[in-house]
């Protein structure tokens, strides 16, 4: 019976990682404001974006959302904390990690403020061309 348990958690983990609007965050792959334009781009097109770390990438994470909230462009929905159990590279035994998913929507204003940092994106370039 355990077995058919386990089955089917990992079935879930399967269909949860084919989320349109997830992100998952490393912190060794893609520079920091990679995933924070990746998470604006989510937004605008989904409304929500679940930023997902594991282990040392969760500080990333935390500092994206940060950063989004800061900047008045999105509001936390939901946190959820967890640990994972994963294998070892080097001797194939089972490690737990970490796991943080924060679920960020957008605020009233995010398309203002969308419009106006397009904008002065626009203002700046016409700028450098003239």
């Amino acid at each position: 019976m355990e077995e058919i348990t386990q089955g089917v958690n990992n079935i879930n983990l399967v269909a949860d990682s084919h989320k349109k609007n997830r992100i998952q965050v490393s912190n060794t792959k893609k520079p920091l404001f990679f995933y924070v334009n990746l998470a604006k781009r989510y937004m605008q097109q989904h409304n929500e974006v679940e930023l997902s770390a594991l282990g040392m990438a969760i500080a990333t994470v935390v500092t994206i959302a940060e950063i989004l909230k800061n900047n008045g462009l999105a509001v936390e929905k939901k946190i959820t904390t967890s640990t994972v159990d994963m294998k070892e590279d080097s001797r194939g035994r089972p490690v737990q990690k970490a796991k943080i998913e924060i679920l960020l929507g957008k605020t009233e204003n995010f398309d203002e403020l969308m419009a106006a940092s397009a904008e002065e994106r626009e203002i700046v370039d016409g700028e450098v061309q003239g």
